[in-house]
């Protein structure tokens, strides 16, 4: 077993957030990626699109999914899951006054493959 702490002091500040990828780690392999994130007051990520899929997990706090001209409350418990090719951001309104911090995890096919290739023990990209 292996625990990987939130260690604040380590994000990383990317995309208009403070983050800390769950990728490099040592002898993990996953058909996913993810990121810890954490929304300050005020902040707002980077709008974007891509080609995998993506589900957010709210941890603490509030906050406002944005796609297209719409925005959909966001809270402590909610799953939010975002199809391909939908453009999307965050917002934490300053007015809430408190941080907002969220699991995200994308995948798509090209990591599922890689991870069954790794799981069957053929070589392949890590």
């Amino acid at each position: 077993m292996d625990i990987r702490r939130l260690e604040p002091e380590h994000l990383t500040r990317a995309y208009g957030l403070d983050m800390k990828l769950l990728y490099p780690w040592d002898g993990l392999t996953a058909p996913f990626r993810g990121a810890w994130c954490v929304l300050r007051p005020g902040d707002a990520s980077v709008a974007h699109a891509h080609h995998e899929h993506e589900i957010f997990i709210g941890m603490a706090g509030r906050a406002e999914v944005v796609t297209g001209d719409r925005r959909h409350a966001f809270a402590a418990g909610d799953i939010v899951f975002l199809k391909p090719g939908i453009e999307h951001h965050l917002v934490n309104d300053p007015a809430h006054g408190e941080d907002f911090s969220y699991y995200a995890i994308w995948w798509d096919r090209e990591m599922s493959a890689e991870f069954a290739a790794h799981d069957a023990g053929e070589a392949g990209p890590a």
